[in-house]
């Protein structure tokens, strides 16, 4: 197998995967799947802090633990981009793990089913990535200038996660919502952790599956952020889709450990920002200069835990909100 660094030419990693490794991260991931559905989740049940605690522990470790895989494989060169790649993905989808939290609590899905719907939505959000993945690169290797392009809109995205309040689409006005509803029969109540049931012997949808198909819709619209901005760091298919992948599959656990905790993350969104403007810039200078990966990966780390470090230690607008001892009292008249 032949194998490039990126430290003689101050290019991305050229690497020859070979149909074995595919083969073997398909298989990897497929049984990482099957166990948390099968095994860990068998039983329909509310995720604890604890357990989603213990979880994202272990997907955070085991998608670290790829990273060494791949450094035993390609050399240092791939496993820094895989990190970057790594890094990146993950931060950008705590915003998607807050937008999964409104949508849950619009339709109201009790806890105890909420896993078995983000378990299908990491499911699909895979093909979509994939997709988007090979699509990505296929472009970058055939047209140069798409590069600009990709860099341009992470820069644009950027200025408008600072300049834009921090408010998430509202379920209830999602024009996406009213075109479910006219095209696929929907019925109002819950069957249990069903997608579909019956009415009267009609076929219908149950509002698992609206929940489904939105998260799917928000995945889209993060990827187009993620994607182009991994690709800032890497170009290998290989190591772009493992990345994101490994990122995707604890955000589960993260979902359940951060989902009431948005207002504790005032400084996220800023912090989110600069790494998108950074990988936008990269991606743009590539032609002349190319940041190495040791630098990107040092930045996108730094600029994550300095965003979450202000954002615990410097008090939010709820926690600066005085609540009065004793309230005033009622006048009765």
């Amino acid at each position: 197998m032949l194998l490039a660094s990126d430290t003689g030419s101050q290019k991305f990693v050229d690497i020859d995967v070979t149909a074995y490794w595919w083969i073997g991260l398909l298989a990897l991931l497929a049984v990482l799947l099957l166990v948390d559905l099968l095994v860990v989740h068998r039983e329909s049940h509310e995720v604890k802090t604890r357990e989603a605690a213990i979880e994202s522990v272990v997907w955070i470790s085991i998608g670290l633990a790829f990273g060494l895989v791949v450094w035993w494989g390609f050399g240092g060169g791939a496993a820094g981009e895989y990190y970057s790649g790594y890094l990146i993905e993950k931060s950008l989808s705590v915003d998607n793990v807050f937008v999964w939290a409104l949508i849950l609590a619009y339709f109201q899905v009790p806890p105890k089913y909420q896993h078995r719907v983000l378990f299908w939505g990491i499911f699909g959000a895979l093909m979509l990535r994939a997709m988007f993945i090979f699509a990505g690169v296929a472009l970058i290797e055939r047209f140069d200038w798409v590069l600009y392009i990709f860099g341009a809109f992470l820069l644009f995205t950027a200025v408008k996660l600072v300049v834009s309040e921090n408010d998430h689409v509202d379920p209830a006005k999602s024009k996406f919502l009213r075109l479910i509803h006219r095209v696929v029969p929907m019925h109002d109540e819950l069957d249990g952790q069903r997608l579909f049931t019956r009415v009267n012997a009609k076929r219908m949808a149950t509002p698992l599956f609206a929940v489904l198909l939105l998260i799917e819709m928000t995945d889209v619209l993060f990827a187009v952020d993620s994607v182009p901005a991994v690709l800032a760091v890497s170009h290998e298919q290989f190591v772009v889709f493992a990345s994101n992948a490994f990122a995707i599959l604890g955000l589960r656990a993260l979902y359940f450990l951060l989902a009431d905790m948005h207002a504790r993350f005032s400084y996220l969104q800023e912090g989110l920002a600069i790494i998108l403007a950074f990988v936008g810039i990269k991606m743009m200078i590539n032609e002349w200069y190319h940041i190495p990966t040791w630098l990107s990966l040092l930045v996108i780390a730094l600029v994550l835990v300095a965003s979450v470090g202000f954002s615990l230690r410097v008090p939010s607008a709820i926690d600066t909100i005085e609540i009065p001892e004793e309230l005033p009292p009622v006048d009765e008249r």
